[in-house]
This record gives structure tokens, C-alpha cells and sequence, in this order.
């Protein structure tokens, strides 16, 4: 989650010009946080409409992950 958290900052901060990517380090960071993210992306990005630049797979992978996280808190204390 925290990972989609940066990325989205990040491409943010790349948008309105307050971090360079020209810079190695800030490319490295972005790239690898990049390419940790896409895949898990990408599948939500191919069945939501556009919403005319407006990306909120983030929004809908981490809704996603927090449902995910408490079923298995539920189910999982009512194993033990």
C-alpha cells in the first residue's frame, strides 16, 4: 500500500515540476517503485473508463488490498 502511496506522490511531484526525474536518484527511486506497482495496475487501468486524466486505480488497488486484508482477519481468527 505504501508503495502505491509513493508512486502516485511522486508522479504528482513529477507533474507539477517539484521533483526532477532528470536526476539519477529521484529516476531510480520512481523506476523501481514503478515497476514494483504496474503489474497490479494494469489490470485495474484495463476495466475502469478513463476519466479524462484522472488515473484512480491506485484508489481502487488499495480499497482492493484493505477488503482483502481484513477477510483475512476475520476468517483467519476464526481458525484458531
Amino acid at each position: 500500500m505504501w508503495c502505491l502511496i509513493i508512486v502516485v506522490a511522486m508522479s504528482w511531484l513529477t507533474t507539477f515540476n517539484v521533483i526532477n526525474t532528470q536526476n539519477k536518484f529521484i529516476y531510480q527511486i520512481y523506476n523501481f517503485m514503478y515497476r514494483i506497482t504496474e503489474p497490479a495496475l494494469r489490470p485495474i487501468r484495463r476495466w475502469i473508463p478513463n476519466f479524462g486524466g484522472i488515473d484512480i486505480s491506485p484508489v481502487i488497488l488499495i480499497l482492493l488490498l484493505v477488503f482483502i486484508r481484513n477477510l483475512m482477519k476475520e476468517y483467519g481468527s476464526n481458525l484458531v
